[in-house]
């Protein structure tokens, strides 16, 4: 019994091991940035979990500020769209938005108009560059946040004169309102305004903070922290959270729908940008160190047998039986062109080698036999190829005989 013995692997057709061996530190490097990526975005994930949520006991949860008020006898409702923020605007509510800048223009734009004249108290917190502009006009947002975090009042709103020092450096805002209340300087910018309204009876009035520190659990009991939210959210006996979300459509125009690329943040495409300019450099210095090519011997001897059954497999793969009778002929007839005196640059010219070798091998009217065997058409299959070779090899040897 007999068993067929595996053929041994080439660069052409390497074996599994060879495969696995030649990537498995990309598989490594590429599991390794899943697992990073997994980790990061569990972490974040919980890190963000219930944020300035007023039932939410994380850290950066608000649920001890919620307690302290209904302390006091504010109750807090907590509302998710913006219908129900609407609906809850009146004289005798605090409207709280924990995040302004998720709302679409057309969203702010309708939570101004509901807000206004209502005489009740509407709290923004953070709000960015132009969502601050809609929300509360003629307040325009500095690009550079505050590089403190805790502020002094400077002011003489009496709640933060009350309050003192307390954590609202973030967002830092200019208003053209010259009746506002402007607090918590940094750099002469102020990180929480208090707008009156000048409309209605005029006691309502919409609060801007810069930073929603104030806020979180983890911070609450910091500086004047607990003091300044109380008073900035218990000056009615309701209070109305509203936790912004992007699955709320209401009021959103057409145009406010937002693309893959709105939703990145500016940093990343200055990033990339940044990123493919290094490549671009790095590209053209590696291109300048090139240089000329120079050649160089090999450092073993390679048999020719060897390099013509390499060439012959790859051949042989491609199935490329015209590329190989080319080969076979071109060679064939470059070495038979100096036997009969043919010159080398008319080797290849049916009509300078063909009689050549027929007078040498003294046939009379041999050049129809020779010209398919030395110009013909490609073979049709493996066999018509190896019949070929063997041909002329056969005709090689007999001009070559004395």
């Amino acid at each position: 019994m007999t068993t067929e013995a595996t053929p041994p692997s080439t660069a052409a057709s390497p074996s599994a091991r060879q495969v696995w061996t030649r990537t498995r530190g990309i598989a490594l490097a590429l599991v390794v940035l899943l697992a990073a990526a997994v980790a990061i975005a569990t972490i974040r994930s919980d890190a963000r979990h219930g944020t300035l949520d007023p039932r939410s006991a994380d850290r950066q949860g608000s649920r001890a500020v919620a307690e302290l008020l209904a302390d006091r006898g504010v109750d807090t409702s907590v509302v998710a769209t913006l219908d129900e923020a609407r609906a809850a605007a009146d004289a005798d509510t605090t409207l709280l938005v924990a995040a302004p800048d998720l709302l679409t223009p057309g969203q702010q734009r309708a939570l101004r108009t509901a807000t206004t004249g209502t005489a009740g108290r509407t709290v923004l917190v953070a709000p960015g560059s132009p969502s601050v502009e809609r929300l509360a006009p003629g307040v325009t947002a500095d690009p550079a946040n505050s590089l403190d975090s805790t502020l002094s009042p400077d002011c003489a709103l009496p709640a933060a004169r009350r309050a003192g020092t307390a954590e609202t450096g973030g967002m830092r805002y200019t208003t053209t309102h010259l009746d506002a209340d402007e607090c918590y300087p940094s750099d002469r910018l102020a990180t929480l305004l208090r707008i009156p309204e000048t409309g209605g009876d005029g006691t309502g009035d919409t609060v801007v903070i810069g930073a929603p520190d104030i806020l979180f659990n983890d911070r609450v009991d910091e500086q004047g922290n607990a003091s300044l939210a109380l008073q900035l959210l218990g000056s009615r006996p309701h209070l109305v959270w509203y936790l912004p979300t992007l699955s709320d459509t209401a009021a959103a125009d057409e145009d406010d729908q937002r693309g893959f690329f709105d939703l990145l943040p500016s940093g990343w495409l200055w990033g990339t940008l940044q990123l493919f300019i290094a490549a671009a450099g790095a590209a053209l210095w590696r291109a300048r160190r090139l240089g000329p090519l120079v050649p160089e011997n090999l450092p073993v001897a390679i048999r020719a047998s060897e390099t013509v059954e390499g060439r012959a497999r790859l051949y042989r793969k491609a199935n490329a039986r015209d590329r190989a009778a080319t080969a076979l002929r071109s060679t064939t007839r470059i070495r038979l062109a100096p036997l009969v005196g043919v010159p080398l640059t008319q080797a290849h010219t049916p009509e300078a080698l063909l009689p050549a070798l027929s007078a040498h091998l003294h046939r009379h009217g041999d050049g129809q036999t020779l010209h398919p065997l030395l110009f013909g058409p490609p073979p049709g299959d493996d066999a018509a190829l190896v019949s070929l070779a063997d041909q002329l090899d056969a005709l090689e040897r007999e001009v070559r005989r004395p």
